[in-house]
């Protein structure tokens, strides 16, 4: 199995593309057959990354299916256009 982790920073004034964005991630539960678990949350301490994605894949695989599928494409797409940073982790457990 694998966790799928990402944390993103976003830029002042984009709050309204900030929650499209998040919600279009929790939305692909469920429609992407790989992407087994999500949980998308935001951040409530200051100073911080402003919000984080933790998903599980059966294998590295599936992972890759799921970056490419043109449902996630999209989402991430907005993304791209919103924030100052990106991290990610990719882990077995």
């Amino acid at each position: 199995m694998i966790r799928h982790i990402v944390m993103w920073k976003f830029r002042p004034g984009t709050e309204k593309e900030q929650e499209e964005f998040l919600t279009g991630l929790r939305n692909l539960q469920g429609v992407i057959p790989q992407l087994l678990k999500s949980e998308v949350a935001v951040n409530v301490a200051p100073g911080n990354y402003d919000a984080v994605l933790v998903s599980e894949f059966a294998s590295l695989e599936d992972l890759d299916a799921y970056k490419n599928d043109p449902r996630h494409k999209a989402v991430s797409a907005l993304c791209k256009s919103i924030r100052e940073d990106r991290v990610a982790v990719d882990y077995e457990f």
